[in-house]
């Protein structure tokens, strides 16, 4: 037998503290134990010590010190590092959450706060059926985009109360493990098994999500607009600056929330952070393509993101869909499951899909032997510095990625004037259909920058197949490739909603329409025009679009938004390694744009497809990256976390291997390869 002496010498008093429901039970414990006994064993013995009859299969240890987890159980105390001043809480891993949506809906679930942020977002995006929740992630408001709304609170007199959906009761929000095949390969949709009619694929494409038919309305269908006293309480950015405030608060996906100091019952954003948006499909995305929808309006509405007045009343004409808008919710959300009218939509919508450069599954592979070219009389403007623009007409040839320009057409068997390679250049659209003026802006690298340079064309369809062409080059593609009709098509179709004509009916009708114009379009609008002249333009933009379905609508207002030129673009402030001043850095779904913090102007452009390896120094928190032909740069973030850029560029990387001939589980492994850093 031992002595007690030596026995004291062996063991220990640890302090745990229990958070368990029962307000008058004891809630610390001091429990003799060896540097020997494993996780799992220093459980048993606080359960046995408690002696209260209840579920613990939820529970795990929390350092507080340490800011961890101790979630392997067959780990021992001295292995894990634990001693005598450890402070170890025994608390429930699922913790209630309150995420706002894109549709500013709040909705409270229960949420992993053990797990990795990838893997809980997976699990809230099956609680609330949407699918590729890779594309998603949390969001944790800054002080600053909070301040103008907190000042907007203390002036109100009546206590605002938030109507706030609760998901509690589902069992991947109660702790318990989701079904493992909650996607269908072949995404087959599920039938009602008593009118053997086709149920609504945004109730059953999870087959243990909680949300019923009222719930699901809720984050399928969308709502009235707020009203204009409503839009000016909410954080508006005026500069680049401000704009790279919205992005610094994502929270780092390969870290737990309770790592990360989130709190229970906290409010944070749900948000598509990564701008590629994989195979959008109207019979399964109800939810999804509504909540990206509200996302792109509201960064409309709250100038988060640029358009021209043209493009704001295209934006604005629908979201009013007038007389649409008038509908009753009911019958929106048949919409959604009367299987004859989402056959409709999906005949419709055969060129709408919006789909992921690269994702394209078709195995037609380019001819290299006899690549398309565009030969063209159009004209040239080169800005000039104390002088006028120099405006004059070539006859330009476009061939693999690079655009020659002659003299004239005679000339084109010679030596060009110039030569310019579209490959890593900048492509902006410079139209106004209402003026005729159908411009491409091309800003080109160079060795000192950008080389600016503008295309003017003669009408809509030589627009669009010398934009397509652009847009296609600027990625390094050529008109080969079988992505380029769709993007003419896509850029015509973008072109018809822009081209109205006022009828005499849509002059007579403003006073007659009981519409809010203030609610579709920003404050600048607001301000610049009275009610009645904004009604009359919307409705006037409106003739195009009058006969689409919400769902066609819906896409469509998602594909002008990937049409605006910054579209895609989350900002951040850099110090670049070299340099005296700070920069603004545009991150993109294909690549990196240095951008000129006080003009807004891009000065050079780095594509991902030209990119070697990147790495982070996290001693001094420089993010460090290698391209092609000896290019390499490194900067500081100064406006966030370096690891925020970090995943941002491994985030993008990952979701460019994705395809739709694989089965839906993601490689979760590789995310965290490729963006989770080595701190």
């Amino acid at each position: 037998m031992s002595s007690s002496t030596e026995y004291g010498s062996h063991t220990w008093e640890l302090l745990l503290t229990v958070d368990h429901q029962h307000k008058d039970a004891q809630k610390e414990f001091l429990l003799q134990v060896t540097g020997d006994l494993h996780i799992g064993g220093l459980m048993l013995k606080l359960v046995e010590k408690i002696n209260k009859a209840q579920d613990w299969s939820d529970y795990a240890f929390w350092w507080e010190q340490k800011k961890c987890w101790l979630l392997k159980t067959h780990w021992t105390l001295d292995k894990c590092g634990v001693q005598a001043d450890a402070k170890l809480f025994f608390t429930p891993q699922h913790k209630m959450l309150r995420l706002r949506l894109p549709n500013m809906k709040t909705v409270r679930l229960k949420v992993s706060f053990s797990a990795m942020v990838f893997r809980a977002v997976s699990d809230i995006c099956k609680i609330l059926n949407i699918r590729r929740s890779e594309e998603l992630s949390l969001l944790k408001q800054s002080g600053d985009t909070l301040k103008k709304k907190k000042k907007k609170d203390k002036n109100s007199k009546e206590p605002v109360t938030e109507d706030i959906l609760n998901l509690c009761n589902s069992p991947v929000s109660s702790g318990l493990p989701a079904n493992p095949g909650l996607y269908s390969k072949t995404m087959t949709p599920t039938y009602d098994p008593v009118s053997g009619s086709p149920a609504s694929s945004t109730i059953t494409w999870f087959s243990d999500s909680p949300l019923t038919e009222q719930n699901c309305s809720i984050l399928a269908l969308s709502y009235p607009n707020c009203s204009p006293e409503m839009l000016a309480e909410m954080y508006q950015p005026r500069t680049l600056a401000d704009k790279a405030k919205l992005n610094a608060g994502w929270l780092d996906s390969s870290r737990s929330l309770m790592e990360q100091g989130i709190l229970e019952d906290e409010q944070l954003l749900l948000r598509f952070k990564y701008y590629t948006f994989f195979d959008l499909n109207p019979k399964y995305d109800a939810v999804r393509i509504n909540q990206l929808y509200e996302q792109a309006r509201w960064a409309i509405l709250l100038e988060e993101i640029d358009c021209t007045e043209e493009e704001m009343l295209i934006f604005a004409a629908i979201q009013a869909r007038t007389p649409s808008h008038k509908l009753s919710l009911s019958s929106e959300a048949q919409d959604f499951t009367c299987e004859s009218e989402v056959d409709e939509v999906e005949a419709a919508l055969s060129n709408l899909e919006v789909t992921l450069e690269g994702g394209n599954t078709s195995n037609i592979l380019e001819d290299i032997t006899d690549i398309p070219k565009l030969a063209d009389n159009l004209r040239l403007v080169r800005p000039r510095k104390l002088s006028l623009k120099a405006i004059k007409e070539y006859w330009f040839i476009f061939r693999d990625t690079s655009i020659s320009y002659f003299k004239n057409k005679e000339s084109a068997q010679g030596e060009p004037i110039e030569k310019l390679n579209l490959k890593g250049c900048e492509v902006i659209p410079d139209v106004n259909v209402a003026a005729k003026k159908f411009g491409i802006k091309l800003l080109i690298p160079v060795a000192d920058g950008m080389n600016e340079v503008y295309l003017r064309c003669d009408n809509e369809d030589q627009y669009a197949r010398w934009m397509a062409a652009c847009v296609l080059a600027s990625k390094g593609r050529t008109m080969a490739d079988s992505s380029y009709q769709p993007e003419v098509q896509k850029i015509l179709s973008f072109l018809q909603m822009k081209n109205w004509t006022m009828s005499s009916q849509a002059t007579s009708e403003p006073e007659n329409v009981d519409m809010k114009p203030e609610c579709f379009v920003s404050l600048r609008y607001t301000k610049k025009y009275k009610s009645k002249q904004l009604t009359a333009r919307i409705l006037e933009a409106h003739q195009n679009i009058s006969q689409m379905s919400l769902v066609e609508a819906k896409l469509r207002f998602i594909q002008a938004w990937q049409s605006l030129p910054e579209f895609g673009l989350s900002y951040y402030i850099v110090r670049f390694k070299g340099s005296k001043k700070d920069d603004v850095l545009g991150v993109s779904y294909n690549r990196l744009i240095r951008i000129d913090m006080a003009t807004g102007d891009p000065i050079t452009t780095w594509r991902f497809s030209n990119m070697k390896q990147w790495n982070v120094n996290w001693e001094i928190r420089q993010v460090a990256i290698e391209f092609d032909q000896n290019v390499s740069i490194a900067f500081m973030c100064l406006s966030a976390d370096c690891k925020i850029i970090h995943e941002y560029i491994g985030g993008y990387i990952f979701l460019s291997t994705r395809s739709k001939d694989q089965n839906e589980t993601l490689d979760e492994e590789l995310f965290h390869k490729l963006t989770g850093g080595q701190e």
